[in-house]
């Protein structure tokens, strides 16, 4: 694929100087819309769960399939679907991809029934891995000038993590007008736009490779991948039992015969001695670990802000605005701190400020002033930010061009795996510590249904159990932001060692 680039004036830049066609921007400005998209939906079911329980009456089992089986089939099929996208098309890919998400999108917007609900959120699963890889490891391709491809990295990684962010606040706007399947329904025209206009702004890009496609990898990989998720979800929610470690141990064993395949195949799926590189394999450890931190810190203050400060869903998902378009921001002036201070140290000290933000939490009580709560999570928001977007711009360049996609795929399922990881380990730390502190009160298994429990009760009894409740809550936050700080510092340090070897 060859590209004319030109100057304002019309003149041929010299080759040592490659220059972006300004029409790269449209292009990245259509493809960070289903970025956006895909982002979003991870979290804007959390508000309207309540709603389609009501409408649809699902099981237990499947209400835990309705919120899980997207972001499951999205962790395991990322790097598949990143290698997919570079033999074939990236373009094609994208295009493919949003059609898919588009459908299902329609599809889950008009579910008649709880399974036919799964089914479309398993199709967008699908969907959202071709999107993700396909559109991150294009900008590769058309932004050649590194400052301009930095950039555009950041927009992307703002796109990716302002969607998650900004989930729950636009999900409670659309629930407050609309039905439930609005949530759903407001994908289409959004994707209609990327399916008119990319074909036009957008280059096509593969790897021309006539190498066989390792389908045992694929195999292997979402055999290893989607049990192990699952079991860390299943553990985390219903403790241990046979079918987690059962799970576990099936996706342990998968993921160990898929790590020895993979070094032994002549073409592999995923490109292993990309980890020989300090830079990315730094880039992976700081997106797992700030996915595990900041996926606990959004769920238990969410519960905090509602649940022990009494503030309702919309005005709680509006409390997370500022650390939102913290994210944005310094995703977008990642680019700047890196060049001002070298990967090394952005990435040490964006995971220090994210460390001050979680260690910031420890000053919440059962009645803080809410701007205690604001200025620690926007600290945070900064730290997250940088990271974010240095994770996808390392993983990406890291890589050979033909094999960008495939690093992008791991970089994305490496924050998919992080935010499972969070929400298990660290979320089932803070239960742990708020069933610890009953002091021989009969607490339930979470914080909300023991206050609604305290209700039935009335004053006096109910009352000491909600305090008591609260303030054990509290303390688990406490714990998980203490081992939220804790671990980044230790990555920081871990990182600043690492990237002290050259490449």
């Amino acid at each position: 694929m060859s590209t004319i680039h030109q100057t304002a004036g019309g003149a041929a830049p010299r080759a040592s100087e490659p220059r972006t066609d300004p029409r790269a921007w449209l292009g990245l400005a259509i493809m960070s819309l289903p970025v956006l998209l895909v982002a979003m939906d991870f979290s804007v079911l959390y508000l309207a769960i309540p709603t389609i329980t009501d409408e649809l009456a699902p099981t237990a089992s499947e209400q835990l399939w309705i919120v899980d089986i997207y972001g499951f089939l999205i962790a395991g099929l990322l790097i598949t679907m990143g290698n997919v996208g570079d033999r074939f098309g990236r373009r094609m890919v994208l295009l493919s991809g949003a059609t898919v998400f588009g459908i299902a999108s329609l599809l889950a917007a008009f579910a008649p029934s709880a399974m036919v609900l799964i089914l479309a959120r398993a199709l967008m699963g699908i969907g959202g891995a071709t999107l993700m890889p396909a559109s991150l490891s294009l900008i590769s391709n058309m932004f050649p000038d590194l400052k301009a491809r930095a950039l555009a990295i950041g927009v992307w990684t703002a796109c990716f993590a302002g969607g998650s962010a900004v989930g729950p606040v636009f999900g409670g706007i659309l629930l407050h007008h609309f039905w439930w399947g609005s949530v759903f329904l407001i994908n289409v025209p959004i994707l209609l736009l990327l399916l008119v206009f990319a074909p036009k702004l957008v280059p096509e890009y593969k790897s021309g490779t006539t190498d066989p496609f390792d389908f045992l990898g694929v195999v292997l990989s979402l055999l290893g991948i989607l049990p192990l998720v699952y079991a860390i979800k299943h553990l985390a929610s219903d403790g241990v039992d046979a079918i987690g470690i059962g799970s576990g141990v099936l996706g342990i064993v998968a993921l160990t015969l898929f790590i020895t395949q993979q070094r032994r195949a002549k073409h592999p799926l995923l490109q292993l001695n990309l980890f020989s590189y300090p830079a990315f394999t730094s880039a992976i450890m700081a997106a797992l670990g700030c996915m595990m931190t900041l996926g606990a810190l959004s769920y238990l203050t969410g519960i905090y802000l509602q649940s022990v400060l009494g503030r309702d869903v919309l005005a709680a998902a509006l409390a997370g605005i500022p650390m939102a378009v913290a994210v944005a921001v310094f995703s977008l002036g990642a680019s700047r701190v890196n060049a001002l201070l070298g990967t090394r140290a952005a990435f040490v000290t964006a995971l220090l400020a994210a460390a001050v933000g979680n260690a910031g939490l420890l000053f919440l009580g059962t009645d803080t002033p809410i701007w205690i709560y604001l200025v620690s999570t926007t600290i945070a928001g900064i730290g997250y930010g940088i990271v974010f977007s240095l994770v996808s711009e390392v993983a990406v360049s890291s890589a050979p061009p033909e094999r960008a996609g495939a690093a992008s795929g791991i970089s994305e399922t490496s924050f998919e795996l992080g935010t499972s990881l969070g929400l298990a380990l660290i979320g089932s730390l803070a239960t742990l510590v708020f069933r610890a502190n009953s002091d021989g009160r009969d607490f339930s298994d979470t914080l909300g249904e023991t206050l609604h429990r305290a209700g039935e009760l009335g004053s006096g009894p109910g009352t000491d159990l909600a305090t008591a409740a609260r303030s054990a809550f509290v303390d688990g936050l406490h714990v998980a932001a203490t081992s939220g700080a804790v671990l980044l510092v230790v990555l920081a340090a871990v990182i600043s060692v690492v990237l002290r070897r050259r490449t």
